[in-house]
């Protein structure tokens, strides 16, 4: 165990101007780095992330294509410094940049989670989020020069901030999109790298909360839309956009976590004003990072299907007789916890007609393993891993996709299954079959890819997704996985051309 250091920001301080400050001193160079482990697990979940970036692009999904031809209108000028788009060499407006690349980062669901869980400091607010806006970490770092090592060290921040604030507020219970906590860890990384004064930081930060709240209104409605997947995407836009003004500056909203008319005290009032309504601590050196804790999906699913996922992989592989015939399937049963059974079981997703509605659709994702497994007699993880071709317009109305989703039974388990989330994902997927009778996966808690399972497969699985997605969009997969590989040791040139690979159609 490396020697831990902690900074906490009590609510009774500035914690916008603390954030600042504790981002402008984490990267600089002369202080410590992380635990050689951290960086170990930011290149990983980094790495993970390029899979899902490649394969969008190069399937044309819609959301990425539209901000990546965006961004490609806005070449830099001689006399301002850009940064690329993925699969480009083209110098870009650097918010336009990451608007389009945390986009394709984002667009199939499939990259890391966090789930805002801390047992060491208490701190649990279950608050979700992805590890969506390194493509933050990288603009700035090209900007600025940073060899592989400093650019890791940014990552490390910002999911370290974001992670943080998971834990400490649930932006959820006041209907706000949880892409706010990256957006305020973007503002607060791209600043620090570029040289931003933590009270320039301090004036983003404020921006980016009082002028660009996300509403979960993108995330709700019978059918999802383009916004689902880009949320992260335009929320990392403004922070960027923020930071560049306060920079030049502009003087934006101070101490803003303290700030009455703030989303973060009109609902949660702190017992003594002036105060935010939580203490914030976040890691300065060792190994105890908010990244050690996030999770990565093996495949293309809402996050809080992986403990039925999981269950059910574990069923078919006990009893592989399940799978000789369809029909003598006769219930599933999944029991779970909230927010899981009102996000992913909502009755308006049992009849999923786009992706984004079907990929939070728990009884459409089981639905479609099950098919996947009796179509290859298979219940190998690789062999199911879901792709996006599982989500495509043929496979939305597959027949025996459909069929089997009728016979799923989804219910809330109660006080019991609550009480075990955030720490995991409490689920049990029960099978009523016509010649084997009732089978039950038991309580799983940690799936693969949680970061508490224990499955020695992880990163075998990994790499199988990183070349399923990858290779859609490149020819050489194994070059592409090396390429994101080893970037402790990367100079400053080649993190500028880090992005500099050629993207197509495969």
């Amino acid at each position: 165990m490396s020697d831990n250091q902690y900074l906490t920001l009590p609510g009774q301080e500035n914690q916008a101007r603390g954030l600042g400050e504790y981002a402008v001193a984490f990267l600089d160079p002369g202080s410590p780095d992380p635990d050689e482990s951290v960086f170990a697990s930011v290149e990983r979940f980094h790495r993970d992330t390029i899979a899902c970036a490649v394969s969008a692009i190069a399937l044309r999904a819609n959301a990425p294509t539209v901000l990546r031809d965006d961004a490609l209108t806005r070449a830099c000028s001689a006399d301002r410094s850009g940064v690329p788009c993925f699969g480009s060499a083209v110098r870009v407006s650097p918010e336009k940049a990451v608007a389009a690349n945390c986009s394709a980062v984002r667009e199939w669901d499939a990259n890391g989670t966090n789930f805002g869980y801390n047992p060491h400091t208490g701190r649990v607010e279950g608050e979700f989020g992805h590890n969506d806006f390194y493509p933050v970490a990288v603009a700035a770092a090209q900007q600025a020069g940073l060899d592989g090592r400093g650019t890791l060290k940014a990552m490390v921040c910002l999911d370290e901030i974001r992670g943080r604030l998971a834990e400490s507020f649930a932006l959820r219970k006041h209907k706000i999109d949880h892409v706010l906590h990256g957006a305020i860890a973007s503002a607060a990384v791209y600043g620090a790298v570029l040289g931003a004064t933590a009270q320039q930081i301090e004036f983003a930060i404020g921006m980016v909360a009082a002028h660009y709240v996300p509403f979960r209104a993108v995330r709700a409605g019978d059918q999802l839309s383009d916004s689902k997947g880009a949320s992260a995407a335009l929320s990392a836009e403004v922070a960027v956009t923020s930071m560049e003004r306060a920079m030049r500056g502009f003087v934006g909203p101070r101490d803003i976590f303290r700030n009455p008319k703030s989303l973060f005290c009109l609902d949660e009032k702190p017992d003594q004003p002036p105060s935010s309504p939580f203490d914030l601590t976040v890691a300065t050196a060792g190994d105890d990072f908010a990244i050690q804790g996030m999770h990565f999906k093996i495949g293309l699913y809402e996050h809080q299907s992986a403990g039925a996922i999981q269950g059910l992989i574990d069923v078919l592989s006990a009893n592989p007789d399940v799978l000789k015939d369809a029909d003598r399937l006769r219930r599933v049963r999944i029991t779970i916890y909230e927010p899981a059974f009102s996000i992913i079981g909502d009755p308006a997703k049992r009849d999923p007609r786009t992706r984004q509605s079907a990929d939070h659709s728990m009884v459409y994702i089981i639905a479609t393993l099950l098919r996947k497994a009796y179509n290859s007699r298979s219940s190998d993880w690789r062999q199911l891993m879901l792709m996006p071709e599982d989500y495509d317009s043929q496979s939305l109305v597959n027949t025996l996709t459909r069929q089997l989703m009728e016979k799923i039974d989804f219910v809330h388990g109660g006080a019991e299954y609550d009480r075990r989330y955030p720490d995991g994902i409490p689920t049990t997927l029960e099978l009523e079959h016509a010649q084997l009778g009732k089978i039950s996966s038991g309580l799983v808690m940690y799936p693969t890819g949680h970061a508490r399972s224990e499955n020695s497969d992880l990163d075998d699985l990994l790499s199988h997704k990183f070349y399923l997605l990858a290779r859609r969009g490149v020819r050489d997969v194994d070059a592409l996985e090396a390429r994101f590989s080893g970037l402790v040791a990367t100079s400053p040139e080649q993190i500028k051309q880090l992005y500099d690979f050629e993207i197509e159609n495969r």
